[in-house]
């Protein structure tokens, strides 16, 4: 029994080597169901001498409609089972890749861009393989046939041979459907597009039958044919035009993918993925030309008796002109078709920035922009990047602000840098890119280590998105830091000289201005939401002040000029300069010759929240607690004087929450002045949320900060005030007035006050008063004979025999205006 069983084993081994061989290649036995094909036809002698791949010859077209009138794989093909399963494949592909299924032409080009790269790396070594005329020429084209519903892409690139056709095309089922969707669910490399593999398969999106026509230099001339049903087949190519070297990609689109045969979509397809694209891209495309031909004998015979009328009339003309005369044509429009190319712009970013002129990034910006006015951009940073990570980026400042820029800021993802990967495009919605609060400049990256991926979703979670977002924010502020270092009106004083070199630059002059008042509130929300990089975009702030003249201010200028001693840097938020110009919160340090910096934009006071502190100098507002102007050697006199006066007047205030009265350091002329608590909103603020058309009194309360009335001791009112109180502190007058100043003094403040009724009320009191009128004093009432009688019209005309007839008149002529009101 031993002896049979070794034998038996190796047979064994033998049949299962064999059986993966078989399997694997089914050689010409046309299924009895099938149609078969007619021999092909014999190639002729002449063809190679046809200048293009893509010729129009009318044999040409007549043996490709043979090989294509019927799609079905051909009989005397060698033919492959796919390993994969064609449903998953397709689950993948619809569901698990692609977005959308414009990208197919995106994929096709950059496989033939690849070809191209490769047949141009092997010539720097070996001249030979371009080899002569057409086929040098490295270049993509791009044909459609409507009435066949073909499309074509076809490259000069190195080609594939019997082997590779076999191999590359079948990436994803050499790899395994189940290894792939592993791959898909973990995140893992998918750099697969760029080669024949996922890319290529995206076809299957708009086509049911696909034919690949391949030439390799080391190799005859092949196709690939698939309808994606299972099985794909491999055939020498004798009946088709020969390529001499390349690879053309017939697509036989869908009924539902007729979009695709339009030459416009087309070009618009080119011109969004892969305009950037190296080696040129042509369309062979109709365009309608005037031709002049000759007229009909018709026309001829009766222009000939005209002619003889004219020339009884002028007998004087020369044999030359008659003969011109003679021979007449007209202009008719004609189609045509030529090759017209779609790429035309050069990717400048790949070229030095010492190489490239400021007319180039000026146009390159009108291009990449879509921005057809005459105005420069701003500014622009052209750089690479080089490590574990590496790119080349060019980014712009547009000239001006799009008139919806902060209008839908939180909820729109749309996003002005494109992203590249190997000169393709891929998309520009991605966020991790560049944070929101610089979505406003305008340009592009381009990086050749991220995978070329299909999906939009799986390339925004690559890790290397966050290297390059840190260092595109990093170069975009130095960007805007460089316009203002290079403006002559933001020059301090001490840089003279400076100054002097850039006089003559009048191009620079007032930049940094025209940027602020353009893109000014992206840099406090920069603040706001960017943590990491606050100090930075502090630098960038600029605002008016009491000391700056109408001119615009760094915090380091307002640090140059602080006095000495100064610790904290004094601003108020107000609703424009005029207004807080005049506020009473200024007037002592205004006469002390302190400087404060005026903050009027809405976004101001969110932004102050979150601005703490700058070069170690903190932040005061002068309308809150805490201001500090240095010590009065009599404040303890004055406090310890007016005590009467704030202790009593607190109590009398106790129902408007006010939560101290107390002697203050900040006023100079009025008699007193609301201030809020240090972390609770300021007047300005209030005033804001209560504005918000979905705000919450209820949660309002909560935020609102405690007022305090602070009172000026050196003002007469509060003097004479404070002896009437110790006088008589429970007279009804004096408390009367007490309120009113107080709630003149909230009005003053910036608050919104709770009872404007009351406050009129008592300022007519004032008035009455001001005026010996007796407070007991009423309104005449009004005399009501003249509406009594105005009823007894009324109840006449009521009647009326034509009462009806008026008043329905009536009625419609006022029921429009009647339901205009009501509306």
């Amino acid at each position: 029994m031993r002896k049979w069983t070794i034998p038996s084993v190796v047979l064994l081994l033998c049949l299962l080597f064999l059986l993966p061989d078989q399997g694997r290649k089914l050689q010409a036995t046309a299924d009895e169901s099938s149609d078969e094909l007619v021999d092909p036809p014999k190639v002729e002698d002449k063809l190679g001498a046809v200048p293009h791949g893509l010729s129009t010859d009318s044999d040409v077209a007549k043996r490709e409609a043979e090989s294509i009138s019927r799609k079905n794989l051909r009989s005397n093909a060698e033919k492959f089972e796919f390993q994969a399963e064609v449903s998953r494949l397709m689950d993948i592909l619809i569901n698990s890749l692609y977005s959308n299924k414009d990208i197919f032409l995106r994929e096709l080009i950059s496989n033939a861009s690849d070809a191209l790269d490769k047949i141009r790396f092997l010539s720097l070594t070996d001249k030979e393989v371009l080899g002569e005329g057409e086929s040098a020429k490295l270049d993509i084209q791009i044909k459609l046939d409507k009435d066949k519903k073909i499309l074509s892409i076809r490259d000069k690139g190195i080609g594939m041979t019997k082997e590779d056709l076999i191999k590359n095309l079948g990436t994803i089922a050499k790899s395994g459907t189940s290894a792939f969707v592993e791959k898909v669910k973990t995140g893992g490399d998918l750099n697969l597009i760029g080669q024949f593999g996922v890319g290529f398969y995206s076809v299957y999106l708009v086509a049911d039958y696909v034919e690949v026509i391949s030439k390799h230099n080391d190799d005859k001339q092949y196709v690939w044919e698939s309808k994606a049903d299972g099985a794909f087949a491999v055939s020498e190519d004798t009946w088709n035009e020969p390529l001499g070297r390349g690879t053309e990609i017939r697509l036989h689109l869908r009924d539902e993918a007729g979009e695709y045969l339009e030459e416009s979509k087309l070009k618009e397809l080119v011109k969004k993925y892969s305009e950037f694209i190296n080696f040129p891209i042509y369309i062979w495309a109709s365009k309608e030309v005037e031709t002049e031909v000759p007229v009909d004998e018709d026309e001829s015979s009766d222009d000939a008796t005209d002619k003889e009328e004219s020339e009884d009339e002028d007998a004087e003309k020369d044999e030359d002109a008659e003969a011109e005369e003679k021979e007449k044509t007209k202009k008719v429009k004609e189609t045509v078709y030529e090759w017209e190319l779609l790429n035309d712009v050069k990717a400048i970013w790949l070229r030095s920035p010492k190489e490239v002129t400021e007319e180039e990034y000026t146009k390159f910006y009108h291009t990449l922009a879509k921005d057809f006015g005459e105005d420069k951009p701003l500014a622009w940073s052209h750089f690479s990047a080089e490590g574990d990570v590496e790119f080349k980026a060019l980014l712009f400042v547009p000239p001006k602000a799009p008139h919806d820029l902060y209008e839908s800021y939180y909820n729109s993802n749309k996003s002005n840098l494109k992203l590249f990967v190997r000169r393709v495009f891929i998309s520009d919605e991605f966020d991790e890119l560049l944070p929101k609060y610089l979505s406003f400049l305008k340009g592009l990256v381009d990086s050749d280590t991220l995978p070329l991926n299909v999906s939009r979703e799986m390339l925004q979670q690559h890790s290397s998105l966050k290297t390059i977002k840190k260092k595109l924010i990093r170069k975009a502020l130095d960007m805007i830091r460089k316009i203002a270092e290079e403006d002559p009106d933001e020059s301090n004083d001490k840089d003279e000289k400076e100054v002097e070199k850039s006089d003559d630059d009048n191009e620079k002059k007032g930049k940094y201005t025209k940027f602020w008042n353009e893109f000014g509130k992206s840099i406090k929300l920069g603040i706001i939401e960017d943590a990491t990089n606050r100090n930075r975009l502090a630098k960038l702030l600029r605002f008016e002040t009491s000391k700056s003249d109408g001119k615009l201010t760094s915090l380091d200028q307002y640090i140059s000029r602080m006095k000495s001693g100064q610790k904290d840097i004094f601003y108020i938020t107000g609703t424009s300069k005029e207004q807080l110009e005049k506020s009473p919160f200024l007037e002592r340090l205004t006469k002390k010759n302190y400087e404060v910096i005026f903050f009027t934009d809405p976004v101001d006071e969110y932004l102050m929240q979150y601005l703490m502190d700058y070069e170690d100098k903190k932040f005061q507002n002068v309308s809150k607690e805490g201001l500090k102007l240095g010590k009065d050697s009599k404040d303890k006199e004055l406090k310890e004087s007016f005590k009467d006066l704030t202790k009593w007047w607190k109590g009398a205030l106790a129902k408007e929450n006010v939560d101290d009265v107390k002697i203050s350091n900040r006023l100079a002329d009025s008699p007193c002045v609301v201030v809020t608590s240090k972390y609770g909103w300021s007047s300005n603020m209030e005033r804001i949320m209560q504005s918000q058309t979905l705000s919450d009194a209820n949660k309002q309360a909560y935020m609102r900060g405690k007022r305090v009335l602070e009172i000026n001791p050196r003002h007469p009112i509060i003097k004479e005030l404070r002896e009437r109180v110790v006088t008589d502190p429970e007279d009804e007058g004096v408390k009367q007035t007490a309120y009113l100043i107080y709630q003149t003094a909230l009005m003053e403040s910036g608050f919104m006050l709770s009872d404007p009724k009351d406050f009129a009320s008592r300022i007519y009191s004032s008035v009455k008063t001001s005026l010996n009128i007796s407070p007991d004093a009423t309104v005449e009432e009004e005399d009501e004979v003249e509406e009594v009688e105005a009823d007894t019209d009324a109840k006449t005309s009521t009647d009326s025999p034509n009462y009806e007839a008026e008043s329905t008149q009536d009625d419609e002529d006022t029921e429009p205006s009647s339901v205009k009101d009501e509306l």
